[in-house]
């Protein structure tokens, strides 16, 4: 797919919005007020841009993955110098972000077996990274915690600081609004 760099280069901008999100999905309460996920996209963007020429796949499953591996470098970084040298493990935040874009994957759909389905997949994926960031933060954090990290209504009452009943209104506001904004996606 990704016949020469130029080609490569011109990719990396739609995968912004994946990226973000998981970078928000990595970041616990404590990381939210010093580290912004955009910052952290743009800095993985940054050093995949540097380092095209290590790129060797030719999927756009496999640029997902290498960028994953870019943003978990990059997470570990920003991490060990708020940390003031405690120690970070990659392998650990590495896994952490397979499986935060596995659950995301899996909310969509099941794995495609053809390559024009792992394409339209690819292409559900990162629009759904996009009509995340289109809702208010309050319904996109709730539904963040609760389908893509898998928190408890309660949980994510105790962490956002609100009722559950507040929170369940987040929820249904929110997944509403996402089903209005991917639907309006899928028609342009």
């Amino acid at each position: 797919m990704f016949d020469d760099p130029e080609q490569l280069v011109a990719a990396l901008p739609q995968y912004r919005g994946y990226l973000r999100l998981l970078a928000r999905l990595q970041m616990d309460g404590r990381l939210h007020g010093h580290l912004d996920a955009s910052d952290i996209a743009q800095e993985t963007l940054l050093k995949a841009h540097r380092a095209i020429g290590q790129f060797t796949g030719q999927s756009d499953a496999e640029l997902a993955a290498w960028l994953r591996r870019i943003l978990a470098n990059t997470l570990a970084d920003y991490v060990r110098r708020l940390s003031q040298g405690k120690r970070v493990h990659k392998q650990s935040l590495e896994a952490s972000l397979e499986e935060s874009s596995a659950r995301i994957e899996n909310w969509l759909v099941a794995k495609a077996p053809s390559p024009s389905q792992q394409a339209d997949h690819n292409e559900q994926l990162l629009g759904l990274a996009r009509a995340l960031e289109q809702l208010p933060a309050d319904q996109r954090e709730a539904v963040e915690m609760k389908h893509l990290r898998g928190l408890s209504v309660a949980e994510i009452a105790k962490q956002m600081e609100k009722t559950k009943p507040a929170i369940v209104g987040l929820l249904f506001r929110g997944l509403q609004r996402l089903r209005e904004v991917m639907q309006d996606h899928g028609r342009s």
